[in-house]
């Protein structure tokens, strides 16, 4: 499991348990397991991603090595103390980081976190099934 995104309280051994969702009893589809730890934390992910302010904050960091909070306030349109409740929010899930300068704040793209649970969800996958479609687009793992 990733702590970079918060866990909820409850009992650890409810969420440890594995559950199963079968994509298709045909032998092109095998049944994929998948933990309940996995999928809770690409649920906070994804909830975090749909923010249209938050995934634009992330769009025009993958532009630049980091932006300044006022540059970002300037590209999104938006004041100083919503950008950076939006920016708190997506450096406390680890997806990205600050660097103080003075009294200035910078803040660039972590991807590690992303990339770690498609890792686990990747893994969680049978050897040469390891894809996953949305419409028109693919997304697969790349082995090293």
């Amino acid at each position: 499991m990733v702590n970079a995104l918060p866990q909820p309280a409850g009992d650890e051994n409810s969420r440890n348990h594995t559950s199963k969702h079968r994509e298709s009893d045909d032998a092109n589809h095998p049944q994929v397991f998948v933990s309940d730890d996995l999928v809770e934390s690409l649920v906070k992910l994804f909830k975090l991603l749909s923010d249209e302010t938050r995934l634009r904050i992330l769009y025009f960091l993958t532009q630049r090595d980091e932006l300044h909070v006022r540059a970002l306030c300037e590209l999104l349109g938006e004041s100083q103390p919503a950008v950076s409740h939006h920016l708190a929010l997506l450096r406390v899930a680890g997806l990205i980081e600050r660097r103080r300068e003075g009294k200035h704040n910078f803040y660039g793209l972590k991807t590690r976190q992303f990339s770690t649970l498609l890792d686990m969800l990747f893994d969680a996958m049978p050897e040469g099934h390891r894809r996953i479609r949305i419409d028109d687009y693919m997304l697969t793992q790349v082995t090293a």
